[in-house]
């Protein structure tokens, strides 16, 4: 009996490959594709086709795009996508946390938008003396350890378009571009990007970057008071990376 379900059972997972190529078809192509369009795409009869995709019609997956028989990606694919949305804070901050407790420094979590980031999580320090920002705050690119995190897992052109305004405002005391790229040079082959008191006086930190399944770019770091920075920032870099991969692993 095991011999006679076998073939239906490689037949079933053959048809939801089919159903996923077809849907990945749809997605490169938000315009609609008519039934001819995704057959010659995904190299399948016209017919199978068809019935593949009259199944996902009546699930919501995919909808008509137009009166001429045009068909796109449905409603229902954005509300699985939402579904699965990762609630980034929540997932990393066990990890965060046993970072602040390596180093008994804060650690911050912040994500990229626009041409600033943005604090999305935060555990305290057990030092007196420690560094507090709120959730919420905004900060710039090229100051900040985050920030300079971010910019160097984007391509070149992305990052000048960011980097460039942000150093052009800084008036005279602004560092030039190219010192600057190289400075993110630096970051990429290492994996940790520094700020030695930059963007607030008296406080360094250090970071790093990543992506998520979604695309969007978050930074972990760590700002210490500076008199205590010099004599574990070793240690820290060798602490973030730990951490970096095991976020990686996370996600």
């Amino acid at each position: 009996m095991n011999i006679e379900r076998k073939p239906q059972s490689n037949q079933g997972v053959q048809v939801i490959s089919r159903a996923a190529e077809i849907l990945r078809i749809l997605k490169l192509d938000n315009s609609g594709l008519s039934l001819g369009q995704i057959a010659e795409r995904v190299h399948l009869p016209r017919s199978t086709v068809q019935r593949i995709v009259n199944a996902l019609l009546a699930e919501r997956l995919v909808m008509a795009s137009s009166a001429e028989g045009g068909l796109r990606l449905g409603s229902e694919i954005q509300s699985l996508a939402a579904a699965g949305r990762i609630n980034m804070a929540e997932l990393v901050r066990p990890v965060l946390t046993e970072l602040s407790k390596a180093t008994q420094e804060t650690v911050d979590l912040a994500v990229f938008r626009d041409d600033h980031m943005v604090f999305v999580d935060q555990v305290i320090g057990s030092h007196r003396l420690r560094t507090v920002s709120a959730v919420g705050e905004v900060f710039p690119m090229t100051t900040t350890a985050n920030g300079k995190a971010v910019l160097a897992l984007m391509d070149d052109d992305q990052l000048v378009t960011v980097a460039a305004p942000e150093l052009k405002a800084a008036g005279e005391d602004a560092r030039p571009l190219s010192a600057f790229l190289k400075e993110i040079e630096d970051v990429r082959e290492t994996g940790i990007a520094w700020d030695f008191m930059e963007h607030t006086d008296g406080i360094s930190a250090a970071g790093f970057a990543f992506s998520d399944p979604m695309g969007l770019i978050y930074a972990v770091s760590v700002p210490v008071p500076s008199h205590r920075f010099d004599a574990m920032k070793d240690k820290l870099a060798e602490l973030l990376l730990q951490t970096r991969e095991e976020i990686k692993r996370l996600i």
